[in-house]
């Protein structure tokens, strides 16, 4: 079945609306104060010629692999592989970030602190890994419910909240100096991580030239507006205290409406995880034995799904109990993204013809990279991560060639003919 252009809008929207959005207004507050706004408008402003330059690449190159088939046709192999392990190492250190969004809401309600939130983790990892293994799926309709009862959620809450937003609570506008404003927006990166899913659904669009275009534009808006909403409420009705709150979104709930707010907002946040991390976990098993299958990963380790899949386990199992804090975190996670964005932006400017589209995407490419320098040192770590994968596949390529090689019989001298007797040495 085709997707319409109101399908493909929902679908990118719920690709860019995760689960970021319960926990990242509080986060943004923490390291800017009410200046967190600018930060929030700069990335929405920045949405437009990202999701429109993958958009553009997805209408002219309608393929499945997404960002990963552009960079193949504009730098070969090994930059794809960098971009596929970027993507695919990110995630077991994105989920233990995730569930602690949804881990802040339960302790909310329970108490229990860090205690509850790693048992949250372990709770919705745990479920999406025996789920992944025995090949049940949250299918996509599910996930699109999911994705709007956030979207209802958010509504609910700025609607309901607004009326008791006070302007005071602009003031001090920036108590943290303007560089908290970058500090601010490179933690942000992580909601709005998802616009190269744009150009992975645009093969199966009826017509893809014309109708991917429409839905990047028409999900931009709606995420813009969402989240610009959400982040303005916040600032202006919870003041101070925003800042880092566990659960800003029930906080809002509970001005405005009031009642048991805390614990629905929980057992949505804890469903939403569900199914984003379902997701990242599904992609992730897959994409793993996809590298395996060609030569970017050992296929000993990770040559099938559930090799794949308990690899991503594992690695988030470590990287909870890592001695880092969850802002770090999601400046190591934010910053693989955002190094696929430099790259895929890159790969856009070689495979988009000359005018207005590839004037987007030299602004995109520009913006992505200032994104990756205000990512500060936690950015190291995807350079780190696309180099291992450029210097494995060099090394497997130097072993394979070894391999291959002729030996000195072929390559200097003549073969002895196996009719011929040997001559007698005496």
């Amino acid at each position: 079945m085709k997707l319409s252009v109101a399908q493909g809008t929902a679908l990118s929207v719920g690709a860019v609306l995760g689960t970021g959005v319960i926990s990242m207004p509080a986060l943004a507050a923490e390291v800017a104060g009410p200046a967190s706004l600018v930060a929030w408008v700069a990335l929405i402003v920045l949405s437009a010629p990202l999701a429109w330059t993958f958009a553009a690449l997805g209408a002219r190159h309608p393929d499945g692999g997404g960002v990963s088939t552009y960079v193949r046709l504009a730098f070969g192999p090994r930059a794809a592989a960098a971009v596929g392990w970027c993507f695919y190492f990110a995630v077991p250190l994105g989920a233990p970030a995730a569930a602690a969004f949804a881990g802040g809401y339960v302790a909310d309600v329970l108490g229990g602190g860090r205690a509850t939130m790693l048992g949250t983790f372990l709770g919705i990892v745990g479920t999406v890994y025996l789920m992944n293994w025995f090949g049940l799926r949250i299918s996509g309709r599910v996930q699109l419910v999911l994705t709007g009862a956030l979207a209802v959620l958010l509504l609910a809450a700025v609607l309901t909240a607004l009326p008791h937003a006070r302007a005071v609570n602009l003031t001090p506008f920036a108590p943290h100096g303007w560089a908290g404003v970058g500090a601010a927006a490179a933690v942000l990166v992580w909601g709005f991580a998802g616009w190269e899913a744009v150009s992975s659904l645009a093969a199966d669009y009826r017509n893809p030239r014309r109708d991917v275009p429409r839905a990047a534009a028409v999900a931009v808006v709606v995420v813009g507006a969402l989240y610009l909403a959400v982040a303005v409420t916040s600032v202006l009705v919870l003041g101070p205290a925003l800042a880092g709150s566990p659960a800003p979104l029930a906080d809002l709930l509970a001005v405005g409406v009031g009642g048991p707010v805390r614990e629905v907002t929980a057992v949505v946040a804890v469903l939403l995880t569900i199914g984003a991390v379902n997701a990242y976990l599904a992609g992730a098993s897959r994409l793993g034995a996809a590298l395996a299958r060609d030569g970017a990963l050992p296929a000993r380790v990770f040559g099938s799904q559930r090799r794949s899949l308990t690899f991503v386990l594992a690695g988030a199992l470590v990287s909870v109990v890592l001695p880092i804090d969850l802002h770090t975190s999601m400046l190591l996670v934010t910053g693989c993204f955002t190094l696929v964005y430099v790259i895929g932006t890159a790969a856009a400017l070689r495979l988009l013809p000359p005018g207005r589209t590839r004037a987007g995407a030299a602004v995109a490419f520009a913006a992505v990279l200032g994104l990756l320098w205000l990512t500060g040192p936690p950015a190291l770590l995807s350079l780190v991560v696309a180099a291992g994968a450029v210097g494995y596949q060099a090394w497997r390529s130097s072993r394979s060639a070894k391999i291959v090689s002729p030996s000195p019989i072929s390559a200097g001298s003549t073969a002895p003919n196996p009719n011929t007797k040997p001559s007698c040495p005496l």
